[in-house]
């Protein structure tokens, strides 16, 4: 089962458990998976559908910096709660080590010299590790690896 499919159950499950919160997260995950499919007239794979919830994450960890700043604890923890429900349908993440060998191995593999090869090294970066690594944590290796 594609995780599109695992989705559609778990908003099957949410309806009939009654859970608003949770069914509100998963519709708008869906939402945002249609909209895309709309948009570009594709069927979307589950790298796709990892990316969109990767996007869905930041998004609410931005609210949730400045809904802390605001001193708003009540909509800090809706957007805690979103970001719990939608990190259900990432796959298991890298650990920080594991990035840094990973981009080592991938810069010494394209020859990047410095900080001028930051981009061709991001997007390959992407293309390897986007859905098991968050693109901050790449990011911050890339910038390691290329300033030595």
């Amino acid at each position: 089962m594609g995780l599109k499919d695992r989705i559609t159950e778990d908003m099957k499950a949410a309806m009939r458990a009654r859970d608003g919160a949770r069914l509100s997260t998963i519709r708008m995950l869906l939402a945002a998976c249609k909209q895309r499919e709309v948009d570009e007239r594709v069927v979307l794979d589950d790298a796709a559908v990892i990316s969109i919830v990767d996007k869905l994450i930041k998004q609410r960890k931005d609210s949730v910096a400045a809904y802390a700043q605001a001193g708003r604890d009540d909509l800090v923890a809706a957007e805690s709660a979103e970001i719990a429900v939608l990190q259900g349908y990432l796959p298991e993440r890298l650990s920080a080590d594991e990035v840094a060998v990973r981009v080592r191995d991938l810069v010494a593999e394209l020859g990047a010299g410095g900080p001028g090869d930051m981009g061709r090294v991001m997007a390959a970066a992407k293309q390897r590790l986007g859905g098991v690594a968050e693109m901050a944590q790449v990011s911050a290796a890339v910038k390691q690896a290329l300033s030595r």
